[in-house]
């Protein structure tokens, strides 16, 4: 259930809410329980002046013997205990209740007229709580005639007060006041959690069944929402993203439907290809043979031999088209074994350079030596090397220039690769050739196939690798990227050298 944001949040704003009420509601309390002792002190200081005013009068006029007679009236009050005079030795002279007059008081209980204040509040075992307040009776000059004047204080008037209706009050106003606060607190609290629910889980449930729509693959689904807070402009912004996802899956949808068609178009031609080079490359073999035979036949110096010397170029050219046709629409799986890169390459360079177009080109060769072997096939490999240095001789063919053969490591996935990059520093490929020249067919050779580097990606790839190439107006260069023999197989390394 904690899972939920909405519920952590709902527990969290209800602590900190009762929380607050529980601090707000203590404080209240005790600020009313002090209001109410403080009017019982104030109503018993006020019926202390009343009582000293009384007696006064009589004890001034003679009359003492009225003094109990106010003591016992005022006494009556539900809430006092008693009201005692006591002198300054502790001995009740008059007293509310005529039982207490002439015993001891024990004035250790609340020596009250030795402290600062005026009133203490102390637990008695019959009564409870009893606020007691005394006021000294000073030695006035009317007191003289009497009293002598020797004692400054002579007498103590002491009301003993009970706090029962007081603390009552107390509990009573301590049990409204909580009771309200609970209530109070109840209300909040469900008025925030349906508030919460309302106004943010019913718009995230709509996008958490939204998405699951979404993952479903269904994206033509949207989220109404009329609000303009910060969801309903996260809403706006989920329902837009949809929308994009929606139009990118279309054009996806667009471009691999073109991309099938595409593959079933170049599927059918290598197929007709394949079938159109076994047709042709037969009678061809019957045309070299024959012609052959009659150029032989024929004194060199015949103008006749030249040109069947011409016929034999082209049937060869011929030829070697209808090879490309058979390996383009169906090559050959190849037979992999773990060889030394660097070997072949010496071995293609060397045969490359025989050819006419490398005469004039100079090449270097930076080997990195210590290369592990690679898993590939030994023929297939050396026909895409060949192929991309006769390609690099072609472009230089005119001005000359520098083919430069380089031998790396190279780590992709943690997986290691041999790389090989291919640099001439021919007039370089144009933009709008270079995103052309892997696809069958597409030549700007005026005897070229259209085929050459196409079979070369075919090839490399068939052996878990990658070719690319970047040119400019400095040169092209193209890159090979072979996987090494995995560690430990014993039957590829023993063959890395063979």
């Amino acid at each position: 259930m904690f899972h939920s944001l909405i519920t952590r949040v709902i527990v969290a704003m209800i602590t900190l809410l009762i929380s607050g009420v529980f601090i707000y509601t203590y404080f209240n309390v005790n600020r009313q329980q002090d209001i109410l002792i403080e009017t019982a002190r104030e109503n018993t200081e006020l019926l202390l002046h009343t009582v000293e005013s009384s007696i006064f009068n009589n004890m001034h006029f003679g009359t003492k013997q009225n003094v109990n007679s106010i003591l016992e009236l005022v006494g009556r009050h539900n809430s006092l205990i008693s009201v005692n005079i006591v002198d300054p030795h502790g001995i009740t002279i008059h007293s509310s209740n005529p039982k207490n007059v002439g015993s001891n008081v024990d004035l250790g209980v609340c020596q009250l007229s030795k402290n600062h204040d005026n009133y203490c509040i102390f637990n008695h075992s019959k009564y409870g709580e009893i606020l007691s307040m005394v006021k000294p009776i000073y030695n006035d000059v009317a007191c003289q005639s009497c009293h002598g004047s020797k004692e400054r204080v002579i007498a103590l008037l002491r009301v003993n007060y009970s706090l029962n209706s007081t603390e009552k009050q107390i509990l009573d106003s301590s049990r409204i006041f909580i009771i309200s606060s609970i209530t109070i607190t109840v209300f909040l609290s469900i008025m925030i959690s349906l508030i919460l629910l309302i106004l943010v889980k019913k718009p995230l449930n709509k996008m958490i069944s939204t998405m699951s729509k979404i993952e479903q693959g269904d994206l033509n689904v949207h989220i109404d929402y009329e609000g303009k807070d910060e969801i309903g402009r996260l809403i706006i912004s989920f329902n837009s993203m949809v929308d994009r996802l929606n139009e990118a899956r279309t054009e996806l949808e667009q471009l691999h439907f073109e991309q099938l068609e595409r593959a079933d178009r170049l599927a059918s031609i290598g197929e007709m290809a394949a079938g159109i080079a076994h047709e042709i490359k037969n009678p061809l073999a019957g045309i070299y043979a024959a012609v052959s035979v009659i150029k032989d036949e024929m004194p060199s110096d015949d103008e006749r031999a030249l040109i069947l010397g011409e016929v034999l170029e082209q049937v060869e050219r011929l030829d070697k088209t209808t090879i490309d046709l058979l390996f383009f629409g169906k090559p050959s799986l190849p037979e992999r074994t773990c060889v030394d890169v660097e070997s072949i390459l010496n071995k293609t360079i060397k045969f490359a350079s025989i050819h006419q177009n490398g005469a004039f080109i100079e090449q270097r060769l930076e080997l990195e030596g210590g290369l592990p072997p690679v898993y590939v096939d030994k023929k297939q490999i050396q026909q895409v090397f060949l192929n991309l240095l006769l390609n690099a001789f072609q472009s230089m063919v005119t001005t000359g220039g520098i083919l430069l053969v380089r031998t790396s490591r190279s780590y992709h996935d943690d997986t290691e690769f041999v790389r090989i990059d291919f640099s001439d520093s021919g007039p370089g490929i144009p933009p709008q050739i270079l995103e052309n020249i892997f696809t069958p067919f597409f030549t700007t050779k005026a005897h070229g196939t259209g085929l050459g580097l196409t079979i070369c990606l075919k090839l490399v790839r068939l052996h878990n690798g990658d070719i690319s190439v970047v040119s400019d107006s400095y040169g092209t260069v193209f890159t090979v990227e072979l996987p090494t023999c995995q560690q430990g197989d014993d039957s590829k390394t023993s063959e890395a050298h063979a």
